[in-house]
């Protein structure tokens, strides 16, 4: 099996994830959550930017899994406080991948400390832990590195079209309006699933040329 990235993220009808880059999930459906938990079960890893992962004050599990997927998070100085839920939650063993430091007092056990890119960080994830896929649930900054380096392989969206955010300021999958990619990026749109009441499609897009 090839190494493949994916991500999972919802947006409103307006195209964006959320009123405010703070804001925590959960403005989608129980379907979108049952989705979200059987996108995670195809995963040998999860990884979110740690403002998503206080945020939405998660785990990064899923139920009655065994083996559980790995756990890693994003943060430029590592400044996590140890009172966040991913490490009070019996799941994969956790990564922390610092960007913008060379050090970080923060141990716990079954916690390892990478010191790193995250084109590097990703490569010592299926070199060294045999990580064929790596899922990535948000957030927009997150994804917008992932599509910067050219990672992403596959793309799954809710399209919330029961809610509008608006705001130019509110983020979109892409991140903040901070800039323009340095080239194009080219999916095609190979799943669409119809919620029905709860007003929300499935949408699934691959890269035109995945294969890499």
């Amino acid at each position: 099996m090839a190494f493949t990235v994916s991500a999972n993220f919802a947006i409103s009808a307006d195209g964006k994830i959320s009123s405010d880059p703070q804001r925590p999930s959960g403005w989608t459906s129980s379907q979108d959550h049952k989705r979200l938990l059987e996108l995670r079960r195809n995963a040998d890893a999860i990884i979110v930017g740690r403002g998503t992962l206080c945020a939405d004050n998660m785990s990064l599990t899923v139920p009655d899994q065994t083996p559980q997927p790995l756990r890693c998070v994003v943060s430029r100085k590592g400044n996590f406080n140890g009172n966040e839920k991913i490490f009070h939650s019996h799941g994969g063993d956790i990564h922390l991948l610092v960007t913008n430091a060379i050090s970080c007092d923060f141990e716990r056990d079954s916690v390892t400390l990478h010191f790193a890119n995250l084109t590097d960080f990703i490569e010592t994830l299926h070199r060294d832990h045999g990580v064929k896929h790596i899922h990535c649930e948000g957030g927009g900054m997150l994804l917008r590195a992932l599509l910067d380096y050219d990672l992403l392989d596959t793309l799954h969206l809710t399209w919330a079209a029961h809610t509008l955010f608006g705001g130019t300021n509110a983020p979109t999958i892409s991140g903040l309006d901070d800039g323009i990619f340095f080239s194009s990026r080219h999916f095609s749109l190979v799943e669409m699933i119809e919620s029905g009441a709860e007003g929300e499609l499935f949408l699934t897009y691959q890269r035109n040329d995945a294969a890499k």
